[in-house]
């Protein structure tokens, strides 16, 4: 099998180097569409950022010579992803994907992956896709099928979403979060959000490895002081000193985030559905405001009384369009 990645960050290395163990051809992509040359994969990989998956269709375009013999796996964050693919490639060429297993890289650049979590696949078209499953098996990586590609994202979304936002926009990690009471209950309404929005899409929460989804979205239907308590414990346990990855990207100093496919796609489905979703709305709307405009950023900084008032007002704004 020969495999070609776009995106050589931690994921991406993280399958090259598995699949090559397994004995696969693995070529990354440059960064220059102009070096980008031919190569005839099987399996192509986009494990880039979401704000740059149209980058890498083109790179993709440029590179695979007979796409419709190749298969297309997406484990990128967010929604939207697979749409941009399955539109210039093919829905039956490609699949969607979800990873749980936490990744890093060491000081050489090796992927360094956790022994827990796995890999979540959703073929978009009617293909099983039996050998792609196969291969990720047979490298290791413990592989669980789905028939829902969008119950995979929107579920592996809600995950992505929790702590995440509100730390970048205060700047602090999960671990301090959990004790701003008032932004925390935020996010239990934010879920909630997610939750609602997913019913009017008509999908359907499922457990991804590791990571019982349908068991968040039970805590967060419980009275706010409830959930507050038992997902404390969960978030503090599971990550609390480790910066979610929009508070990195702000840190970065990236003028763009993965916040418009994750929060952003919450409040674009709302909108569309007329499901009030203003945490959401809010959280992606402030968090562009920060990436654009850096200076901003020490207007919320470790300042949940500010964020609060945001929500409250955008909550006030909803009603009162409700009223007319």
């Amino acid at each position: 099998m020969k495999l070609y990645v776009v995106g050589k960050g931690a994921v991406g290395t993280y399958f090259g180097e598995a699949l090559a163990r397994a004995g696969v051809e693995v070529e990354y992509a440059p960064r220059s569409l102009a070096d980008v040359k031919s190569f005839d994969a099987d399996v192509a990989m986009v494990t880039t950022k979401a704000y740059d998956t149209d980058g890498a269709i083109e790179t993709l375009r440029k590179a695979i010579p007979y796409p419709e013999k190749c298969v297309f796996v997406t484990p990128q964050n967010g929604v939207g992803n697979e749409e941009k693919l399955a539109a210039v490639f093919g829905d039956a060429n490609v699949v969607a994907a979800a990873l749980t297993t936490p990744v890093d890289r060491d000081r050489d650049g090796h992927a360094k992956a956790a022994s827990e979590g796995g890999l979540a696949l959703a073929p978009m078209g009617a293909s099983a896709y039996n050998w792609l499953i196969a291969t990720f098996a047979a490298a290791g990586i413990k592989v669980k099928v789905v028939d829902d590609w969008r119950a995979l994202k929107w579920s592996k979304l809600a995950l992505n979403a929790v702590a995440n936002a509100s730390c970048a926009i205060l700047n602090v990690l999960p671990n301090r979060l959990i004790h701003f009471e008032r932004v925390f209950t935020l996010e239990i309404r934010m879920i909630r959000e997610i939750r609602a929005a997913m019913a009017a899409m008509n999908v359907t929460p499922i457990d991804l490895p590791r990571y019982p989804v349908r068991a968040l979205f039970a805590i967060a239907a419980l009275p706010s002081p409830v959930a507050r308590g038992i997902l404390a414990r969960r978030i503090a346990g599971a990550r609390g000193t480790k910066p979610p990855s929009l508070l990195v990207d702000l840190r970065s100093g990236k003028l763009q985030t993965e916040v418009d496919v994750v929060n952003g796609a919450v409040a674009a489905a709302g909108r569309a559905l007329n499901v009030p979703t203003p945490v959401n709305a809010v959280y992606a709307r402030v968090l562009n405001d920060i990436a654009h405009t850096p200076p901003l950023w020490a207007k919320y900084r470790e300042r949940p009384e500010t964020l609060e008032g945001e929500v409250l007002a955008e909550m006030k704004r909803v009603k009162a369009l409700v009223r007319r």
